[in-house]
């Protein structure tokens, strides 16, 4: 900072990275406080030897400048706050006046404090503030960032994953041209190759992606990936809590898969018929919301208590997680981005072609506003990271959680899709459970008959009919096998 600088910040209010102090022969008491802030925040300069009266300043000066820097440097380096701080020191002389300037530089291992954690600071505007509980825990955690979901848990293997669940993965991976050469590979070699395990033990992401229940639980006992449709544009405008939530699944993959189903019912997905009377279905606005559960799941500090969420309004759509982005949202859009809090977990949903390569998923997620003409919002403060989409035109929620509409929107769209392509005229439960099965090949009859809200028998009926219709085919055994379906006879 230069003189000229320094003049120009007292003509005006103290900026965030510029705190002035009237010290004449001692440091004062709060400038511990101001040191913490700016190591936690974004740095800035400690000027003594001004007085602030309201919006004005008053240069006073300070007696001793050698023995208050000194005092000053000394302290930084006496063991008194919990990590080194190299502060840069600079000596001024304004109207006369001699001034004592620090530069505080932000520290990568945060948090910065003096005595105990307690006495963690923050910068709020031009003032301190000390942190919350929440903050500081997420400080400590940020230590690991990028690394924790990809530490192993001792003790642990592959029998603690849903392997059900892990075969569903392996399913979607093989409708990629993605890492064919493991597609025959067994599960233990399949999951070493892609970090669910390390030397046979199993990762944080591993588990957290796969797991079963009781073992997730018990080492992220915090875990949770929550969806809600509140039939209002805010909660306390709605006359009921909410029309759906989504039961507590075993790992975000299952998870994942109901809430890209619901998905799918929110959005305008127009049908197009091309000139050799073919259909294709323009899912972008459907892949943007997908692009950004997987930003969701990928940057959320699963570890946090804070319960990740996807809250659906009539009017917008609301992801919201615990963690930080690591760098201000401005640095990031625009711009190449690949710096993950999991980054396994990121692999492995670029893998299946749900979030896309690494760097671009932010920018995929503006794309919102050339597709309806409404501008997303992205926001991320210490603790939490908001993305909210805008809809375009208020939606009708689903009144009760019988899935009735969701069954009509899935016989319109597979009505219309199989009747341009094959000619062939389906029963609307055939219709149903038809795109139920290609969004979900490995779902089974009675979570069909749950979601259409049929029995399990007229299920088993309509898969038995399309089968003999050549539509779908049933790969492995009833138990543990899974459906495909003809791509020659359906698009």
């Amino acid at each position: 900072m230069t003189k000229q600088e320094l003049a120009a910040r007292l003509r005006d209010i103290e900026w965030e990275d510029f705190e002035v102090k009237a010290a004449k022969s001692e440091l004062p008491k709060n400038i511990w406080e101001t040191v913490s802030a700016f190591s936690n925040t974004s740095g800035g300069w400690i000027v003594l030897g001004v007085k602030q009266s309201g919006k004005t300043f008053e240069i006073q000066g300070v007696d001793n400048r050698e023995k208050l820097e000194q005092d000053f440097l000394g302290t930084l380096r006496s063991g008194k706050f919990n990590t080194t701080i190299f502060a840069l020191s600079k000596q001024y002389t304004v109207d006369g006046c001699k001034l004592l300037a620090f530069y505080i530089p932000e520290v990568e291992t945060k948090p910065v404090y003096f005595g105990s954690p307690t006495n963690t600071f923050i910068r709020m505007g031009s003032g301190d503030q000390r942190a919350t509980e929440g903050e500081i825990r997420a400080m400590f955690r940020n230590q690991s960032f990028g690394k924790k979901t990809e530490e192993t848990i001792p003790d642990s293997g592959i029998e603690m994953l849903n392997l059900d669940t892990l075969h569903n993965y392996r399913f979607a991976l093989g409708e990629t041209s993605n890492l064919v050469d493991l597609r025959e590979v067994s599960d233990a070699e399949f999951c070493e190759q892609v970090n669910i395990t390390n030397k046979g033990l199993l990762t944080y992401a591993g588990l957290l992606m796969f797991g079963k229940t009781p073992y997730v639980l018990r080492y992220v006992p915090t875990f949770c990936v929550d969806y809600i449709e509140i039939p209002a544009p805010t909660i306390q405008q709605a006359e009921v809590r909410y029309t759906y939530r989504i039961p507590e699944q075993q790992n975000i993959w299952e998870a994942v898969q109901i809430i890209l189903r619901r998905f799918r019912t929110l959005v305008d997905a127009p049908i197009h018929i091309k000139d050799d009377g073919f259909a294709t279905t323009d899912e972008s606005q459907y892949k943007v919301l997908r692009e950004a559960l997987a930003n969701m799941v990928m940057h959320c500090d699963h570890f946090d208590s804070l319960r990740s969420c996807v809250r659906v309004y009539t009017d917008h759509i609301e992801f919201m997680n615990g963690g930080a982005f690591p760098l201000p949202v401005s640095e990031i859009l625009g711009k190449i981005y690949s710096k993950l809090r999991n980054p396994t977990i990121a692999k492995l949903f670029r893998y299946v072609g749900i979030a896309e390569n690494a760097g671009y998923g932010m920018n995929k997620l503006t794309s919102w506003e050339t597709l309806t003409g409404t501008k997303p919002t992205i926001e991320s403060d210490r603790t939490i990271a908001t993305v909210t989409f805008p809809l375009k035109s208020a939606i009708q929620r689903l009144t009760d959680t019988d899935n009735t509409d969701v069954a009509k929107n899935v016989g319109v769209n597979v009505g219309v899709n199989v009747g341009v392509n094959v000619g062939v005229k389906l029963t609307d439960t055939q219709a149903k459970v038809l795109d139920l099965i290609k969004q979900n090949p490995s779902i089974t009859h009675s979570e069909i008959a749950a979601v259409i809200s049929v029995a399990v028998k007229t299920v088993e009926r309509a898969t038995k009919s399309l089968r003999e219709l050549g539509f779908i085919r049933r790969n492995g055994s009833d138990k543990a096998g899974y459906w495909s379906i003809h791509q020659h006879d359906y698009n």
